[in-house]
């Protein structure tokens, strides 16, 4: 076991998140808006008491999580304090790992509809938070992305069921480039449900809330369909063809190549965006992502996720990919080793390696989810 894992629940509450109940329906809101609402262990603990106090409360009908701030619902994870975490091996930074896949678990399994608002900049932790709800909703502003490997470290969260889980291979492209999508992509790719448009949220907040305590499943969904939308043209889902042809390999290698012999700029572009990730980052993202394609549930991905994390710990391009894109910002960061041909098999197998792996404490399910 993870030494204090599970324990950031005896911090006091912060208002970092905002946690009330309206009606029927149960709000989380992440309220950090200067730093785009980046996730702290505070905020996972929070969110962890509150669902789970939810889940046992019968005048709940469903629950909402947003963000405050109109440019995103959430940055990511606090790198800085991951950062600073890993320096010292004080063990917090694997601690917070180990509460936030908890609670991206209790999310995806809650007994109550989760509602998961996808609006503006949603990176990271912040897929982790609404990409295994229930109901996914996406705003014409949202720019999802899992940058991962330009920090060193793997699309974790939950992302490599995910991703693994889109269709082709458009989920491979997005978790080794780090590509942003919109809101037509993000439902393209299955990676939200629902287009509603932004200015409509504070109608289905009170739609939701208008549901009172006895509200089914089935009204929820209702008041989620009178208000969406059908969303345009997915510009990636029209290049699913080369992405495809591109990225089908199981190698670095043979992906690389393949873009360097497919005629044309966007072909070109991937591969220099590939040529500044981590080498070690994307050749265990990639051994992950095949990995994931044969587990059998969100809980054994984030299993696999926790194992690398940690492992990534010990290493060198987590600690240079933040100094680089958060810390000293040159947006120079120096990889070792700095070529993917340099990554060897006999490295990969290491990081994915079960034996003596840190462990994942998934909470029992105290509730069966309601139909719908």
């Amino acid at each position: 076991m993870l030494p204090g894992a599970m324990n950031a629940l005896d911090k006091p509450p912060t208002d970092e998140v905002l946690v009330r109940q309206s009606g029927g329906l149960g709000r989380l809101t992440l309220n950090r808006p200067a730093v785009l609402n980046a996730l702290t262990p505070s905020m996972v603990a929070r969110m962890v008491e509150a669902i789970t106090g939810w889940e046992a409360d019968d005048t709940i009908s469903a629950i909402l999580i947003d963000g405050a701030g109109d440019r995103g619902f959430c940055a990511g994870g606090d790198v800085r304090f991951l950062h600073a975490s890993g320096r010292r091996r004080d063990g917090l930074a694997q601690r917070f790992w180990h509460d936030e896949y908890v609670l991206n678990a209790l999310i995806a399994r809650c007994a109550h509809p989760v509602i998961g608002i996808m609006s503006g900049i949603v990176i990271g932790a912040g897929l982790g938070l609404t990409g295994h709800a229930r109901h996914r909703i996406a705003t014409e502003n949202l720019r999802l992305s899992m940058p991962e490997v330009g920090i060193g470290l793997i699309p974790d969260v939950g992302a490599t069921w995910l991703l693994s889980h889109a269709p082709g291979e458009i989920g491979t492209y997005i978790g080794l480039t780090g590509a942003s999508v919109g809101v037509e992509d993000a439902i393209a790719l299955g990676l939200a449900d629902r287009f509603i448009p932004a200015k409509h949220l504070p109608l289905l907040v009170g739609r939701l809330s208008d549901l009172g305590t006895s509200g089914r499943a089935d009204h929820v969904e209702a008041a989620l369909e009178t208000l969406a939308e059908r969303p345009g043209r997915a510009p990636l889902w029209e290049r699913r063809a080369v992405i495809d042809r591109c990225f089908r390999f199981d190698t670095l290698e043979e992906i690389a190549a393949a873009l360097a012999a497919e005629p044309g700029d966007w072909a070109g572009g991937a591969l220099q965006l590939l040529r500044t990730r981590s080498p070690t980052s994307l050749k265990i993202s990639l051994a992950a992502l095949r990995a994931a394609r044969d587990l059998e549930s969100l809980e054994d991905c984030l299993r696999l996720e926790f194992r690398l994390v940690c492992r990534i710990l010990d290493g060198h391009d987590f600690y240079e990919g933040v100094r680089s894109a958060v810390i000293d910002k040159d947006r120079a960061p120096r990889w070792r080793p700095t070529l993917i041909e340099d990554v060897t098999d006999e490295t990969v197998c290491a990081y994915l390696d079960p034996q003596h792996s840190p462990e994942v404490l998934f909470a029992p399910r105290t509730r069966e989810p309601r139909a719908g």
